[in-house]
């Protein structure tokens, strides 16, 4: 029987005992239509040696929930997968340098737009106040260029002290005022192809659209403008992608602009897919 692999949360990791299995299990379910025998395991298992994973036919790290808590041995597990040759998808060189996003800033070399982002090794008061100066922003998103699901990710506006500021390297951009009025537009891949797509809004007075803070999700059609640009950063990663979730937002401008490319453990929002995870479950068994 064909095997698959999915790696979950680093046991010692409580943040998410109560929402991965869940997941697991929707995931399990749309992955049992391809007629694959479906085992979850913890990344952090096979960090030093892979033997663990060999004998799969497909290992999905799509529920790794937890990575950027322990970055350097999530970049120490990808470079063991990678030596090992196995056949993890997304590949494993992209699990490594999609889990820092200074990737946006090679992106945007190749011509993609996204926001005007400053980078630091370390955050601090004079940088913050030069980026207000630089650009005339009345506001600042400051987060770790390590992080997943608003963690650390401050909101400020002039004259506010940096208090708990992100610890190593991180990123500033002004904020998009259009989160709160339009919100992100996520747009959904697999095997290359078009599946589905999610607009998600923050609670009024918030800024993070992520579920955990109340964010409130509607499915939507993206217009040609969102969609070509999605296609631009698809074509902009050279490896293979079985799965991408392309977060957009529009800027002042009202022009699309990239906010993430999500390529090691999105959320589908299978949810919100009419097909019910079809094009997951096809992009799968062609890759088998």
């Amino acid at each position: 029987m064909t095997r698959i692999a999915v790696l979950t949360p680093d046991p010692a990791d409580k943040s998410y005992i109560g929402r991965w299995p869940e997941v697991l299990a929707r995931l399990k379910a749309t992955l049992e239509t391809t007629g694959a025998e479906i085992t979850p395991t913890p990344w952090s298992d096979h960090v030093e040696d892979a033997s663990g994973l060999e004998g799969h036919d497909l290992i999905l790290p799509v529920i790794a929930w937890g990575y950027h808590r322990d970055h350097a041995r999530w970049l120490k597990a990808c470079a063991t997968w990678a030596t090992a040759g196995l056949p993890i998808a997304n590949p494993a060189s992209v699990l490594g340098w999609n889990s820092d996003k200074t990737y946006l800033a090679r992106l945007a070399d190749k011509g993609v737009p996204i926001p005007p982002t400053r980078w630091s090794e370390a955050i601090t008061q004079d940088q913050v106040d030069a980026a207000f100066a630089e650009t005339g922003a009345p506001t600042l998103i400051i987060k770790p260029t390590v992080s997943a699901g608003a963690f650390r990710t401050l909101r400020l506006t002039p004259g506010q002290p940096l208090t708990e500021a992100p610890e190593g390297p991180a990123m500033i951009q002004p904020y998009l005022k259009s989160i709160e009025t339009e919100g992100e537009t996520s747009l959904l891949f697999f095997g290359g192809r078009f599946s589905h797509a999610v607009n998600k809004r923050p609670v009024p007075g918030d800024f993070r659209i992520q579920i955990q803070f109340g964010g409130l999700y509607t499915t939507v059609t993206p217009d040609a403008a969102a969609f070509a640009l999605a296609e631009q950063v698809l074509a902009a990663v050279e490896e293979p992608l079985l799965y991408a979730r392309i977060d957009l937002a529009r800027d002042d401008a009202g022009a699309w602009v990239l906010m993430e490319a999500e390529l090691i453990e999105p959320d589908f929002y299978l949810d919100h897919d009419s097909a019910n995870g079809a094009g997951f479950a096809e992009a799968v068994r062609n890759r088998l």
